[in-house]
């Protein structure tokens, strides 16, 4: 059922009739009830026009980013963040649309910010059928770059916070490439999500050309500065990988979905799905080496668990797990031991399906 918005107040108030009806059939019922109970307790409440208008448009930035991804959700897509300043004459610029060539002949689609410099290089190496572009609408910037104007995978966000939740929803990996407050923004919040368990583990490759320094003083800040003042956790470096070197920063990207595929939380545990069973022994070195990533029990191998029913990854086996919220560093070192422990097989060479 599609509510169009042009509809009169009558024609709005049969469909919504007619929509409230059918909830308890509805797939997802109970949270779309959830959904309409908001904002029916908003009317009842004190909001001038500011916030409704802020509501609306948040709204129709997710209506449009939804229905973008939907066809595209099994593909694995990487995101590729930098400056808009960076001319095609640096080198950083020839770094990024290679690195955006890599990632087709991977499999993945690659995601940008669709201005210049960095992101049109991004979308340049991709081509436009496997490049999506995520503008934002700014009354001092043009619009697209030549790549995505006009794609039907070009979405205009009003607001940052809509356009910065699609990166990291529908990212499967981070590329970071030199650039300004914007890409130190995206780096640092990128981080701050992975690190709080509010996205999901993803690799995320910062890289710079051969020679540069850009990502080395940026990590010599980090250590320097927030490490070595008890700031952050230790582990919390092994969340990105810094290199100047094209097949080191794919390396990375593959390797960390080569027996890992996803993660879930069903309940209390936390559920980790594999593409491969690991090998004999394997869950006995875990838990020796990761007790301190649980709040009670072991980890164990499990199949879908009863919540897991119609998943479309049931199939694959899992492990699962009491964690304790808290160290997300770790987790990544678990997910790369166990990267490790899976059972040899072919190397996976597309690892994009989901």
């Amino acid at each position: 059922m599609v509510v169009s918005s042009s509809k009169t107040p009558a024609h709005l108030q049969a469909e919504m009739a007619d929509i409230i009806s059918q909830l308890p059939a509805m797939a997802h019922g109970k949270l779309i009830q959830q959904i309409l109970e908001t904002v029916v307790r908003m009317i009842g409440r004190e909001a001038d026009r500011l916030d409704w208008k802020i509501l609306n448009y948040a709204l129709l930035d997710l209506e449009q980013g939804f229905q973008k991804f939907y066809p595209h959700r099994h593909v694995r897509k990487v995101t590729i963040f930098g400056s808009a300043r960076t001319p095609a004459t640096q080198p950083d610029y020839q770094l990024a649309s290679d690195f955006a060539k890599r990632a087709v002949q991977k499999g993945f689609m690659v995601m940008t910010g669709a201005g210049g410099g960095i992101m049109q290089a991004g979308n340049e190496g991709a081509g436009p059928d496997c490049s999506f572009g995520l503008n934002i609408q700014l009354p001092f910037e043009q619009g697209a770059n030549p790549v995505m104007d006009g794609d039907e995978k070009l979405i205009n966000f009003k607001y940052f916070f809509t356009r910065k939740l699609f990166f990291l929803r529908e990212s499967d990996a981070l590329a970071l490439f030199p650039g300004g407050f914007g890409t130190q923004d995206e780096a640092f919040e990128s981080l701050t999500l992975v690190q709080t368990g509010k996205a999901s583990p993803m690799p995320i490759v910062l890289l710079d050309h051969p020679g540069g320094d850009y990502w080395k003083g940026w990590d010599g800040y980090i250590h320097d500065y927030l490490l070595e003042r008890h700031l952050i956790s230790a582990d919390d470096p092994s969340l990105y990988t810094i290199t100047t070197d094209l097949e080191e920063a794919w390396a990375a990207i593959a390797s960390f979905y080569r027996v890992y595929h996803s993660i879930r939380y069903v309940g209390e545990r936390l559920v980790i799905r594999l593409n491969c069973p690991l090998m004999a022994g394997a869950l006995e070195q875990l838990n020796t080496d990761f007790a301190d990533l649980l709040s009670q029990g072991k980890i164990e191998t499990t199949a879908a668990l009863p919540e897991e029913k119609g998943d479309e990854t049931a199939a694959l086996p899992r492990l699962v797990l009491h964690f304790n919220h808290r160290d997300f560093g770790r987790l990544h070192q678990l997910i790369a031991t166990i990267n490790q422990l899976g059972i040899p097989v072919p190397e996976r060479e597309h690892p994009e399906h989901k």
